[in-house]
């Protein structure tokens, strides 16, 4: 189980300090809040029961603020439903969730991270993925519900190789 630590929120955003309790796991009450953040900032959820992607989340209070998920196959996993809340984007959360997936997916010793996008390439692309042809994503990844349906045709697929990364 991952420590919760206080972080203290972007002053400059606030009038008050804000303190986010960075990377805890999701337990069975957070998918309620992780769905409706979700649904908030139109991405999909119809899967999340059948796919059982795991969570790591941060909150702000008792508040889900930013998510982020892993769907295993094989060496690789998906990287899905990273979000962050609207008030809070800007502010590193994203990046957090996203280095705290690939710390995750390194220890249970993952290799290769993909994400379909619509809207985050350039994130994701500072965050040191590239841009591949959806084809070349793992064949039992592109069985999935996410790209099979969930994710339309124009949606970016990109790649990262945690081999030899930090």
């Amino acid at each position: 189980m991952l420590a919760a630590t206080p972080v203290a929120a972007d002053p400059a955003r606030d009038d008050h300090r804000r303190h986010v309790s960075k990377f805890a796991p999701a337990t069975a009450e957070d998918l309620i809040a992780i769905r409706a953040l979700l649904e908030r900032s139109g991405l999909p959820t119809s899967d999340l029961e059948s796919a059982r992607p795991e969570f790591a989340l941060m909150r702000e209070g008792d508040r889900v603020v930013a998510a982020g998920a892993l769907q295993r196959f094989g060496s690789s996993a998906l990287l899905r439903s990273v979000v962050v809340d609207s008030d809070r984007r800007g502010s590193g959360l994203g990046r957090a969730i996203v280095g705290e997936l690939e710390r995750l997916a390194r220890t249970a010793q993952i290799n290769r991270l993909v994400l379909l996008t619509q809207t985050a390439v350039e994130f994701f692309a500072r965050e040191g993925y590239r841009v591949i042809e959806r084809s070349r994503a793992p064949e039992d990844m592109q069985g999935s519900e996410e790209f099979r349906s969930l994710c339309p045709g124009s949606a970016t697929c990109m790649e990262k190789s945690l081999i030899g990364s930090t």
